[in-house]
């Protein structure tokens, strides 16, 4: 199970991360989630758990407990939605030729 986790201190490091997890079971990956250019860390990241039995014991022993004086966020990952990419209709992004 993915696992959204929210309200990360700056200073959290993926490694403490994977510690308070594992202590309801097997983690597989932890992503933290940076800023792409400034490379600082966002406040929240993603954890693997592959034993859903797990993942949902971490996410009721771990949501608003605190870590490094903040208080988690914890829920289960919903899947990514497609960005709209531009294009497409309106009034200034409409291609093609108008007919009056």
């Amino acid at each position: 199970m993915n696992i959204y986790v929210g309200n990360l201190s700056p200073e959290v490091t993926e490694e403490e991360l994977r510690q308070a997890f594992e202590a309801f079971g097997q983690v597989t990956s932890v992503n933290i989630i940076k800023d792409r250019y400034t490379g600082q860390p966002r406040g929240f990241g993603f954890v693997e758990m592959p034993v859903d039995t797990e993942a949902q014991a971490a996410i009721d022993g771990l949501s608003e407990a605190p870590l490094r004086e903040q208080k988690l966020t914890v829920s289960k990952a919903r899947p990514r939605t497609e960005r709209g990419g531009g294009g497409g209709g309106g009034f200034y992004g409409g291609g093609g030729r108008r007919r009056y």
